[in-house]
């Protein structure tokens, strides 16, 4: 497999945190979302991507986008250890969190939203998180253990440590957020999440290198 990926998006995190835990061995082909004025309009990448966005994964003859798309593709392909519950109840809740994360918070504080938001970027952006993390917190009250669905790490997982990420990063307020804060620090301890960080990928620029 070929991840073509960005150290710091959000969304190949999620695929590289998938690929991590289910064992799946893969090369990364770097795509600066800055250099360049932004490598993922080279008309290279476009022909991998049309929409000219990471992640894409080249897998068993077929280059998948979006990162949904491929983790359920790793989901079904590669079903140890599983990321969606059996309990179609929990199954549901886990696909819920997962969009209201996916659909719901990270598009609407993208790089190429902030960009248009000129010097009101940083408000813009912690504003949409604070939004969605209010909405989160009251649901994970009723859905979490050690993590967002129980004791067992689901997609939903994949989906929240990348954004916390980006609320760091943003300066969000993280305070009223203590079942999101508790999930995260739970997860940043597992190995799949610890070396598909930002600050271990090929592309990490050495001051941001843990």
């Amino acid at each position: 497999p070929i991840l073509y990926s960005y150290f710091r998006s959000s969304c190949s995190w999620r695929v590289r945190i998938a690929l991590a835990l289910k064992g799946i061995a893969y090369d990364v082909v770097p795509v600066n979302l800055v250099k360049d004025g932004g490598q993922q309009f080279s008309a290279e990448f476009k022909a991998v991507n049309p929409m000219q966005q990471v992640p894409a994964l080249k897998i068993d003859g077929i280059t998948l986008s979006q990162s949904l798309a491929i983790i359920n593709y790793l989901e079904d392909t590669h079903p140890t250890p599983r990321l969606l519950p059996q309990d179609p109840k929990k199954r549901a809740q886990v696909r819920m969190i997962t969009d209201h994360i996916v659909t719901g918070i990270q598009p609407l504080q993208n790089q190429g939203i902030l960009k248009q938001m000129g010097e009101k970027n940083m408000e813009w952006a912690q504003n949409c998180i604070g939004f969605g993390f209010q909405a989160l917190e009251q649901i994970l009250k009723h859905t979490a253990g050690r993590y967002c669905m129980g004791d067992e790490v689901s997609m939903a997982d994949l989906c929240l440590v990348p954004q916390v990420y980006n609320a760091e990063r943003y300066k969000v307020d993280m305070d009223p957020y203590p079942t999101i804060t508790r999930i995260n620090k739970a997860l940043l301890e597992l190995e799949a999440f610890k070396v598909s960080h930002p600050s271990r990928q090929p592309d990490t620029p050495a001051e941001l290198r843990a």
